[in-house]
Formats: C-alpha cells, structure tokens, sequence
C-alpha cells in the first residue's frame, strides 16, 4: 500500500477532476434553480438570453459566462480546503454572501469580464494566448451562433417543442465545457481539469448528435439547417476527441 501510493502523482487526474465537476454540476443546477426568475423552466434559458441580449453572439457568450460563474462557486479559492469540502449545505449562503465577494482577489478572478478568454504564456498550451486563437472553441462558437438563429425563427409551435431545447442547451454547453477547460490552463497540476472539462464538451457534442438525428424527419428541421449542423457537430466532436488525446499525452511526457 505505501509502495502504492508513493508512486502516486501528486496531482489531481482526469477522473478525480470528473468526479468533482459531476459533483459541481447537481450543485450549480440547484442553485440556479433557486435563484432563477422562472425556476420551472417554462421559458428556455437560451430564449431568455436572446431577450436580454443585442445579437446571438452575445447571448452565448453570456451563457458561457454564466455557466464558468456558477462552476466558480464551488472551487475553493484556498487549495487547502481541496480535501475538506463541505456536504454542500452552506452552498446558497456562499454564492450570496458578502463574505464571499470581499474575499475575492479581482486580481486572480479568472471570470472576472472578459479576463476568462486569455492566459499568459505560461498558461497557454502552444502561442494562442487568448481562447479567440483556439480553433475548436470558435467552431463551436460560430456553430451555437448559428444554432440560435434558426431556433429564434422557429415557430411559434416549433419552441415548444422539447427536443428543439434540448439541442440547442447541448449545442451552447459544447462552447461552455471547452471554455472551462481552457480557464484551467495547461500546467501540470491543472491539466487533468482541463481534460474533464473538455470530455464533457465531446459528452455534449454527441448528446447534440443524438437529438439532432431525431429531429430530422420533424417538419421545423429543413433539410439544409439538419445537413449542416450534422456536418459541423461531426467535426467539432472528432476535433475535440483528438485534442483531448493531444493533453493527455502532455501530461504523459511532463512525467517522463
């Protein structure tokens, strides 16, 4: 056993990463739900969004935002506190406290405007220096821009439909999850939250695959919008894949 655990790496991997941000996800979902104006849902959040905000870029920008907001509450700020987690029940107390925002070092808020999008170079995985340089983030950007437009002109039947919302919430979380991944950054200690971040945007992408392909014979889903995102996801899906491989093998050769 202590042969076992010498060899150890010091660091969270992957899976201990995965585990956490399951675990970080139920929470935020709570959370929001208690804090949201329509907590049953019966206005999507992404038409919320499109409502309050000046085009489709903005407003999946402001999702994405909001979504590293809420996952920002349940880190602890002090990697101390990593092993000693609480069960959760003071989360509502510590996403409303003043305690909570005066603690903050704005300096270090990595969410703080728009500072989520950049790194410095001892942070970024080659020279992108800022998430608008990482190609796959602004695939799946410009796909989730894309998406919302042709929602926003469904008809009126069309947005009730559940499986139009379902999609179009996966289409947006693709963007969300490696964006997540990118805040962590690409040093050793953090790259295994890096990689589970950025597994949950492949998670979303075939998620988003599924239902579009129920959709497809639904008489909203046009021939050329169905072709289209299907093309994109496919790719957008295979690319992430693929570069998920590409962090695991640095952290691979950072131990060799």
């Amino acid at each position: 056993m202590d042969d076992e655990r010498s060899n150890r790496s010091p660091f969270w991997n992957e899976f201990d990463w995965e585990a956490h941000l399951n675990e970080i996800e139920k929470r935020s979902e709570q959370l929001r739900k208690f804090i949201t104006s329509d907590p049953k849902e019966n206005v999507p959040r992404w038409l919320s969004l499109l409502n309050d905000s000046s085009d489709e870029l903005d407003a999946v920008e402001s999702f994405i935002e909001e979504e590293l907001l809420f996952d920002e509450a349940y880190f602890p700020e002090d990697e101390d506190d990593w092993e000693d987690e609480d069960d959760g029940d003071d989360d509502l107390d510590i996403f409303f406290s003043g305690d909570y925002e005066d603690e903050e070092d704005e300096d270090d808020d990595l969410y703080a405007g728009e500072e989520w999008k950049e790194h410095s170079g001892d942070y970024t995985f080659s020279d992108y220096g800022s998430i608008d340089n990482f190609e796959i983030y602004q695939r799946a950007l410009d796909l989730s821009v894309d998406v919302l437009r042709w929602a926003e002109s469904a008809n009126r039947r069309a947005k009730t439909n559940p499986q139009l919302h379902e999609f179009v919430s996966a289409v947006l979380q693709v963007g969300a999850k490696l964006a997540g991944g990118y805040s962590f950054g690409f040093e050793l200690d953090v790259l295994g939250g890096n990689i589970a971040y950025t597994k949950k945007a492949l998670y979303k992408a075939n998620e988003a695959m599924n239902i579009l392909y129920a959709m497809k014979k639904s008489p909203f889903m046009p021939d050329r919008e169905y072709a289209s995102f299907s093309r994109r996801l496919f790719e957008i899906r295979n690319e992430t894949g693929v570069y998920v491989q590409e962090l695991r093998d640095r952290i691979q050769q950072g131990f060799e």
